[in-house]
């Protein structure tokens, strides 16, 4: 994720003129025709805008904070963006995509534990990167086709690659992948208040997590209680959220 979440983008300043209600002109064979340029450009400015916003800031940033930044007038953002999730979607879609691409280059790796703690990794890689980035992998934001694909690819990937590296012996046989997911989410969370003091210190901390879950179980203690269930860390999940939009 972190290569294609566009950090080098950088938006232009400046007023630009309102793209005005027809910013698209008649329909052609897919039902709309492209952009005006006027508006064309506006909508990319917004894009940089909020993609830069969201690395900084995260992504419940003020919507009016992007416009501004863009140079445009709020009624701009609104009409080419109608709410949050569909800003999100154009600025992550393209990373979002490719993370789901990742999982599956995971899904084929011949050795299992490599495919899971690479596709890991490279996640982790950009939730230290972009703080926009840990917001949408973290948390729970309506309105996001692209991110609700990849939530869903991510849990059959890591529950394929769980399942695999236990048949290939590389992993303890008591590990379900609520397990895996709870403390992945909480590992995630803390990167952000880590990375500005020591920026390479989430693979410490996520090489610690993974090899805890490494075979053979007989040399670690058994676990103490059961795992979650699905809904257990659904509930705790969006327990872990509120909390934090709370504080």
């Amino acid at each position: 994720m972190s290569d294609a979440t566009g950090g080098g983008a950088s938006p232009g300043h400046g007023h630009s003129p309102d793209d005005g209600h027809g910013s698209r002109s008649g329909s052609g064979r897919g039902g709309t025709a492209p952009l005006r340029k006027d508006a064309q450009r506006n909508r990319d400015l917004l894009i940089a805008a909020a993609r830069e916003i969201y690395t900084e800031r995260g992504v419940d940033a003020p919507l009016d904070d992007i416009a501004r930044r863009a140079g445009v007038g709020n009624a701009t953002l609104y009409r080419r963006f109608p709410t949050r999730g569909a800003l999100i979607e154009a600025v992550f879609g393209d990373a979002l995509t490719h993370t789901l691409r990742r999982g599956e280059e995971a899904r084929n790796a011949d050795d299992a534990w490599a495919g899971l703690t690479g596709y890991l990794e490279y996640i982790f890689e950009g939730l230290a990167a972009d703080r926009g980035a840990n917001d949408l992998m973290t948390t729970g934001i309506p309105g996001v086709p692209s991110l609700d694909a990849l939530k869903t690819h991510h849990h059959e990937t890591v529950c394929l690659l769980i399942r695999r590296a236990q048949e290939q012996g590389s992993m303890r046989d008591d590990v379900v992948v609520e397990d895996l997911l709870f403390a992945l989410a909480a590992l995630g969370r803390v990167v952000p208040a880590s990375v500005t003091v020591a920026p390479h210190a989430w693979r410490r901390h996520l090489r610690l997590l993974l090899d805890g879950l490494r075979a053979p179980a007989d040399a670690a203690l058994p676990l103490p209680s059961p795992p979650l269930t699905s809904g257990q860390l659904a509930d705790a999940l969006r327990a872990l959220a509120a909390r934090e939009t709370a504080g």
